[in-house]
């Protein structure tokens, strides 16, 4: 399939299976002008063949079916199509794929839970098909593991009536590059929540982006990302409101801390002029903890009809409130105890919606050593 002739609207101009329908990018593009794309190993110039290895495997509830299948396999491909040219690239060059399917109306009784971990030999590149059908639901873990250079693309298909709730932890070592695309698709009165925690890798490039097939679809998108000296975690989040009452909600809040240490966060929320009803908010919040540091947040709202039950976004990036910090050291607690338990307050309760506790300790536990290092 080629380059689609309708543009999804004039901040997406582009989707297409065909890796020849995107150029090679300069850097001078809107949608690559912050990724440094010397640290990208090739993904992005077809330089990167694939090499290497990252090895999956799934951990299911009982109620879940799991296959390994081939990139032949004719349910891959049909809720997204890719983006942008390593999107494309990622999508021609993978070899096999995981599909985890949920039952019609059966309820996951634990998480599923897909562990990729990199096995740190060269270049890989993947795909994963999640996909709930009619009244189904489901918790999902994706958790990144190791050291790779990796591509891929995650469909999401929720069928009507479906809730399911995804956690993608980026817990790479610290040589990682990771560029990756997740789509979720929603039926009628679909439920998603996704959560993306972003705190490994030398560059991280997550696109999460949401459409929807019919009205009622619901979507919360949560993340949280903390940036070392040195490290490049860009997350490019995209809501397509093309039916009518249907809702989103976008909150991401980040930490930086070190010399060179670059977080980027854009958010495109785009109402169609069918989408009247559409009732979206979308939030970014980042903390620059040390000199050297530099979040760029770009929020963008495209509404293309006056029939919306609410529409709205906010962006702020700045330094710790020396309020906060005051009024706990005149109670007696030291600075770095003080500077501790305001960042903690401040993703606090962005970790309480962590489905699953276990990560919910481990992200916690991650953010505490971040904080101690």
């Amino acid at each position: 399939m080629g380059l689609n002739e309708k543009p999804l609207s004039t901040l997406h101009e582009k989707a297409s299976y065909e890796l020849a329908d995107f150029a090679v990018p300069t850097g001078r593009e809107e949608e690559w002008r912050f990724t440094p794309l010397s640290r990208l190993k090739g993904l992005h110039d077809g330089t990167a063949a694939a090499s290497g290895g990252v090895n999956v495997t799934v951990e299911a509830a009982p109620e879940v079916t799991v296959e390994t299948v081939g990139r032949d396999d004719e349910r891959l491909g049909k809720a997204y199509v890719p983006a942008d040219r390593i999107s494309a690239q990622a999508y021609a060059a993978f070899e096999k794929a995981t599909v985890v399917t949920v039952p019609r109306e059966a309820v996951a009784s634990t998480p599923t839970t897909i562990t990729l971990t990199g096995a740190g030999d060269g270049v890989a590149y993947g795909h994963t098909l999640v996909k709930l059908e009619a009244m189904a639901e489901a918790v999902v873990v994706l958790d990144h593991r190791g050291s790779a250079v990796y591509a891929d693309n995650v469909e999401f298909v929720v069928g009507d009536g479906a809730t399911l709730k995804v956690v993608s932890l980026q817990d790479w070592a610290d040589d990682a590059v990771h560029v990756s695309h997740h789509h979720a698709q929603l039926g009628k009165d679909a439920t998603f929540r996704s959560f993306v925690v972003t705190l490994g890798g030398d560059l991280v490039r997550l696109s999460p982006s949401v459409s929807y097939t019919a009205p009622g679809g619901d979507a919360d998108l949560t993340g949280l990302y903390f940036v070392d000296a040195g490290q490049h975690l860009e997350h490019r989040l995209l809501v397509d409101h093309s039916q009518p009452n249907c809702r989103s909600n976008v909150v991401y809040k980040g930490a930086l801390q070190g010399d060179g240490a670059h977080a980027v966060w854009i958010g495109d929320v785009i109402i169609q002029v069918e989408a009247e009803g559409t009732d979206t908010y979308e939030l970014n919040r980042n903390l620059l903890l040390t000199d050297g540091a530099r979040a760029d947040s770009v929020p963008n709202l495209e509404i293309l009809t006056g029939e919306v039950a609410g529409a709205g976004h906010a962006s702020a990036s700045g330094r710790l409130d020396d309020e906060h910090i005051f009024y706990l050291q005149a109670r007696g607690i030291p600075f770095d105890e003080a500077r501790r338990l305001v960042i903690r307050g401040f993703f606090g309760q962005l970790i309480e919606k962590i489905e699953v506790e276990e990560l919910r300790d481990r992200v916690m536990s991650k953010v505490e050593a971040e904080l101690a290092g």
